[in-house]
């Protein structure tokens, strides 16, 4: 009896429990838990593998045993590890042991892809014989095939030999780094006169070109206004010339100097110097030159343009295009939001039309990313861009200006894609706001537009906010519509440079979710585009997360400027 009067006395006491919600709360609770924990692991893991790229490994030299007992040397740096079971193995023909279960593969970067083809070879750890890690063994990164591992011999300027030393020692590397340093030197002012003042010049050039063009259309190319034309065009062929003659001898200069190395096989390779970014011997390398190169290599990540199939060099052009084209998007989706839900709110007649029309908002907000693409691509770049340039640019046909797929179109493709997230959150910020608010202003004389102006979207404007910065965290990862308006693999130039206009929105960019897509799954180099789809994937997190941010800190103070107009 006190056995059933204690388990009626449990059973009430939990439900009890349960009907309080508690278990519920603990349940959202943990299930909050777990999805930190989750997006905390993910991020933990794209940082390690992408950060860990830029840290300068150290070379190995080692002799590996071919299947056939012969041996063969190998020089790189150990990038990955994997163990496989020992049966896969044993079927490629390599000998293992018939007690062993697993076998471990080393990935080992060989570099010099312009004498063997490849960058990466797997090794298993069995075979490996030898190994060792003699100080004087130098990578050198080149602005083209990739690294080059090896031992330097010698260092030439004009073909003769200056400094020369024998496999293994290092009594000219001081040399090496100063013809290094001046090269480095002069590709700076080549990329200066090639990218911005040869640059200025061709753009100049094309717009004289569409000058005289347009003139010819209108019937006003008078003998005076071409002559002006070509006035300008001969001072500009001028510049030309002498800009041209000075990158003629800064290229003789820059390619004086060259060194040979001696590859793993004992190839002897000579390479110019103009082709080197940089050249380090990391197993000489202590800590503290590990970290200054590591911020380095970091840096130049995140500021230069990249090269060799976007596997190498920097994302700068991707960074600066991803947050232009968002600040566009922004600029352009918080009027048309705000608008659209002020009228929903305020000014409509509540009915079934309104009804339906927040119906469709919201079923916006569900429609595939793509959809919005393929409309942005038929509608505003083929359509509105190609009636664009018959009305304002039929100089520069057949070559479309407008209407080819560019920074503007991507912009309000977006725009248009996030802007139910805006109509939405606005209109709950408005509905939140007391009438009794409305109703004070209008009996203090206020006009029905002044009081919603200078009081009502003061106050809702947390909510536009909250809107702006979902939006924003939306449209800053999309890539599916970019592909089809504006976004492409690399872009010669940035939408935002020197010359007149200065934002040419007609111009396509790099986004960091599509370089992203691009080096991971069209790289030709996978195990060298691998780490960087990492790093890159970081790096974009962590510039939406600013944007955000910032978008947040716009907010917080908005509230608390207008936390006394609500109490």
């Amino acid at each position: 009896m006190a056995k059933v009067k204690k388990e009626g006395i449990m059973r009430e006491s939990f439900g009890s429990w349960t009907r309080t919600g508690s278990p519920w709360v603990w349940l959202n609770a943990g299930a909050v838990a777990i999805s930190v924990v989750m997006v905390i692991g993910l991020l933990a893991l794209i940082a390690v593998r992408g950060l860990g790229h830029f840290w300068p490994a150290s070379i190995i030299e080692a002799d590996v045993r071919a299947a056939d007992g012969s041996l063969h040397h190998i020089t790189g740096e150990l990038t990955d590890s994997l163990t496989v079971p020992a049966e896969q193995v044993r079927a490629s023909g390599v000998a293992i042991p018939a007690d062993q279960e697993t076998v471990t593969r080393y990935l080992v970067k060989i570099g010099n892809r312009d004498v063997y083809g490849t960058d990466f070879r797997w090794v298993l750890k069995d075979q490996i014989e030898n190994a060792d890690y003699p100080e004087a063994l130098m990578a050198v990164e080149r602005r083209e095939w990739g690294n080059f591992y090896g031992y330097l011999i010698s260092v030439k300027q004009d073909g003769q030999v200056i400094a020369q030393q024998a496999v293994g020692e290092n009594s000219i590397w001081p040399e090496f780094e100063k013809r290094i340093a001046r090269a480095l030197t002069i590709h700076e002012e080549i990329y200066q006169i090639e990218k911005h003042e040869i640059g200025r010049i061709n753009y100049a050039m094309e717009r004289l070109r569409l000058k005289q063009r347009s003139l010819e259309l209108k019937g006003k190319d008078t003998p005076q206004a071409i002559t002006e034309i070509q006035t300008e065009r001969r001072v500009l062929d001028a510049e030309y010339k002498v800009l041209q003659q000075k990158l003629g001898d800064l290229y003789v200069e820059a390619n004086r100097d060259s060194f040979v190395a001696q590859a793993m096989d004992g190839q002897q390779i000579e390479v110019s110097v103009s082709k080197v970014v940089r050249a380090f011997q990391p197993n000489m390398m202590h800590l503290g030159n590990k970290i200054v190169f590591y911020g380095e290599k970091l840096w130049e990540f995140m500021t230069d343009e990249p090269r060799e199939a976007n596997t190498e060099g920097g994302i700068f052009p991707a960074i600066f295009g991803t947050v232009m084209m968002v600040l566009l998007m922004s600029v352009m989706v918080t009027p048309f939001g705000v608008i659209a839900a002020v009228y929903l709110r305020e000014y409509a007649k509540q009915g079934f039309v309104t009804r339906m029309i927040r119906i469709a908002v919201n079923n916006l907000a569900g429609v595939p990313s793509i959809v919005y693409g393929v409309f942005g691509l038929g509608f505003f770049v083929y359509f509105l861009g190609g009636h664009i340039d018959d009305l304002f640019f039929p100089e520069a046909l057949p070559a479309p200006t407008f209407g080819t797929p560019g920074l503007m179109w991507a912009s309000i493709t977006l725009a248009l894609l996030t802007v139910p997230v805006v109509i939405v959150a606005t209109e709950e910020g408005l509905a939140r706001i007391p009438r009794s608010v409305r109703e004070g202003s209008l009996a203090l004389g206020a006009t029905k537009a002044e009081t919603l102006w200078r009081v009502v979207l003061p106050m809702a404007s947390p909510a536009m906010m909250t809107g702006v910065i979902l939006a924003v965290a939306r449209a800053a990862g999309e890539v599916a519509p970019l592909m089809l308006v504006g976004v492409v693999k690399l872009a010669p130039s940035l939408p935002l440079d020197g010359n007149y206009p200065f934002i040419h929105l007609d111009q396509k960019f790099m986004h960091l979710g599509f370089h992203i897509y691009d080096v991971g799954f069209q790289s030709p180099n996978v195990e060298a585009a691998r780490p960087l789809v990492y790093a890159t994937a970081l790096l974009l997190v962590i510039v939406i997360a600013l944007l955000n941010m910032s978008a947040v800190a716009i907010r917080n103070h908005l509230r608390e400027k207008y936390k006394s107009l609500e109490m």
